[in-house]
Order: C-alpha cells, then structure tokens, then sequence
C-alpha cells in the first residue's frame, strides 16, 4: 500500500491528503471541500485568496463539485484498496448563506413549524463544518436562538427547549471568539436567567435530562468567556439550581450525564474566585453536597479533580471549612484521596487540610485527623514522589501540631520526628 502512486490531481492543495469531496473555486482550482472552507473562513472578504493562483477570491463564492473528479477518485479508491471510498461516496450539497437565513426568519414567527427549524439549525451545527457555522453566524442564527430561549423562560414554554439549548451550545464558543454583539452582551443577564429556569424544571417533564445537560453545557460556555463583571452579578437561584443538579447526582436520583456533572463542576469552579459567589454556594450547602458526589457518583479522575480544586476554593473562608468539618466523612474522604487520584488532587488535598489545621484547628479536628489516619498519610506524601511544595506543606502541617500528634499511638513518635 506505502508504494502506490497517487495521482497529483487527486490530492489537494492544502491538506495534501486525497480528497474525499472535491470542489472547484472560481479561479479553476480544485481543493477538498473542508480544506478550501476552513481557509476561506480564516481571512476576510478583502484578503482571501486562492492558496495556489493567489488571485483574489470572495469567501462566499461558490464550490462547485467536481463530480467527475470525485468518480475517479473513488474508482482508484476500489482498485487500491483505500478504505476513504466510504466517504467519498455522496459529495455534501453547497449549502448557501440564503437557506440559513429562511430558517432565522422561519424561527422568529411563532408557528407549531418551528421545532422543524430548530432541528435544521442542530443539525448544521452538529456537522461542525467552518462555513456552515460562518453563515450562522452572519445572518444571526444565535441572535435569533437566544430570543427564542428567552421568550421559552417568559412564557414558561418548553416546546423546542431541547434543541434551542442544545443549538446554542454547540455554536456559542465559535460565536464568542468571532464578535459578540450588543443586542445579545445587553441580553446576558436574561439569557442566564433563562437557563436558571431550565435547570430547574421537574423531573417529571419529558425530555428533562436532556434540557438540563444542554443547559449546563451553554451555561459552561457563556460562563468561560464572560467578564469579571458579569460573573459578579450573578444570582444566588443560578448557584442553588447547579448544586440541586449535582445534589441530584450524588444521590442517584437524575439521570443527567457525566459530561452534565463536569459542566456544572466548570461552572462552579471558574465562578469560585469571587468571595461573593464563594459566599452564596457554601450557603447553598456546596461542599456537603460536593463530598456526597465524590462519595457516591461513579466519577473519573477529570470530576474528583475539579471537585477538589473546588473544595479548596471554598475552604479558603471560615464557613467553608466549617462546613467541610460539620460533614461526618469530611476530613476522611480528603485523606483517602491522596495518593491515590492524581498530583492535582494530591496538591489540592493537602492544601486543604493545612488550612484546615491553620485555621480551624481544634482538639477534635486534630484527634480526628489521628482517627481517620490523616496524619500517617501526610508523612506518606512527604515520602512519595511529590511535588516539594506539596511536601513543604505536608511538613508544615506536622511541625504546626507536633506536640498533639507525638502522644498518640495512632502514629510512631519516630516518624513524626522524622518528617516534622
């Protein structure tokens, strides 16, 4: 197979891989079709050009399929034994700006045909195709999907909730990183009340889980790209709906996703830098109900992560740490952790419990740190391959509390000399 020869003609120009849907530009040259769009994609109308006659092209000009070109490619394909025949097979139609825009209009008139519009529009999306998403945006499909998300919340209405939601999110980071305009920046703090409302309706709707997983997934985009202000407004409802959802998941009772779970962990995490926000979750029982998920959802490494930088987040304020101390498996989970997830949750472990022997340190935190073998575990770190700040703190903590721990028979005095 490595000693086949390809034919020039058959390998495009800028990927210089063989062409699965050849199309022609108007210069006569032939290029795969993802190739040419994304390159047009990336340059304005006043500097795209042709990559091989550097004449200057419009970014909106037609591709017109090389079906005669494709025939032969697939034909060599069979005879060559390259598996890229499947995909060669139907060529994508040229999708224009114009149909895009008929959906938006379609969309912005109230009618029983628009979860039909809504679908198209998903369906566009998903194929995560540069032209496609450009057009989108140009012609103000995510305009026109926020104002339909938001006559959904003030009308209570969740025909077409799914799939709005599901929409946005798929195309709001490309959106974002192109231009956001004024109607919609001025319409944020709807918008976010709109998903509030979202995630917090019954169990019973039908399509519930969904809408909430898509829900989190918009609220993690829009959440990553907005300002310091922004998320300084934002309300304690948001905050008590993201932890019911993950009050939920804790206790097995919502079917949302992993992936809903990490979204709303997202959330909460790049939104725990505020010491207002900080403040609104643990009143929300955020770290009770951070410790149930890590105690009883089935989670991956990525989830005990974020829930432990989120937890050190949190136990940076009194009540915070109080909280995680008022949990019967507080200090216990922290401690069975280490050493045993990865070096982030390792770090943030420890983190956590020298602010806790800083700060909150009395007799019973330190007996039960003795009890549920805290401290041997801190002297295992400072023996493990760790990084030396977190040994440094694994230190700091024994030196801090020596004089308590040496007493006990819980750990041999030798190894707390040793480490302190």
């Amino acid at each position: 197979m490595e000693n086949v020869e390809i034919h020039e003609y058959f390998i495009c120009p800028i990927s210089l891989q063989i062409m699965k849907d050849p199309v022609t530009i108007v210069t006569g040259i032939t290029y795969d079709r993802d190739s040419i769009e994304r390159w047009l994609s990336k340059n304005p109308n006043s500097n795209a050009i042709c990559p091989v006659t550097k004449l200057h092209v419009s970014r909106d000009s037609n591709l017109t399929p090389n079906h005669t070109l494709r025939r032969l490619i697939q034909s060599w394909c069979v005879s060559n034994g390259f598996n890229i025949v499947d995909q060669v097979l139907t060529p994508k139609p040229t999708l224009s700006k114009c149909y895009i825009l008929n959906l938006v209009l379609d969309l912005s008139v109230p009618r029983t045909e628009n979860i039909k519009t809504l679908e198209k529009l998903e369906m566009l999306a998903k194929e995560n195709n540069e032209r496609n998403k450009t057009y989108m945006i140009e012609v103000g499909v995510h305009e026109a999907l926020v104002n339909f998300l938001i006559q959904c919340y003030m009308k209570c209405d969740t025909n077409g909730l799914e799939k709005v939601l599901s929409t946005l999110s798929l195309i709001w980071d490309y959106f974002s990183s192109c231009h956001e305009n004024n109607k919609v920046k001025n319409r944020k703090e709807i918008l976010i009340d709109s998903i509030t409302w979202a995630l917090g309706l019954d169990h019973d709707m039908q399509n519930h889980s969904m809408i909430k997983n898509n829900a989190m997934s918009l609220l993690r985009s829009i959440i990553g790209k907005a300002n310091s202000s922004t998320l300084d407004r934002l309300k304690p409802q948001l905050f008590e709906k993201i932890i019911r959802v993950l009050s939920e998941s804790g206790s097995n009772t919502t079917t949302i996703a992993q992936k809903g779970v990490d979204n709303a962990l997202h959330v909460i995490l790049n939104t725990s830098h505020s010491g207002k926000n900080r403040n609104i979750m643990i009143q929300s029982r955020a770290i009770f109900e951070l410790i149930e998920l890590e105690l009883n959802f089935s989670s991956n490494k990525k989830t005990k992560e974020l829930i432990f930088e989120i937890l050190f987040n949190l136990c940076s304020c009194a009540d915070g740490r109080a909280q995680l101390l008022n949990h019967a498996a507080g200090i216990a989970m922290i401690t069975k952790r280490i050493l045993k997830v990865s070096p982030i949750v390792d770090e943030k472990a420890i983190m956590i419990l020298c602010l806790i022997t800083k700060y909150s340190a009395t007799s019973g935190v330190l007996q039960e740190m003795l009890k549920v073998k805290s401290v041997s575990k801190i002297c295992t770190v400072i023996q493990a391959n760790c990084a030396s700040h977190v040994k440094d703190k694994a230190r700091e903590i024994l030196r801090n509390h020596f004089d308590v721990w040496k007493n006990s028979p819980c750990v041999e005095v030798a190894t707390l000399t040793r480490y302190a």
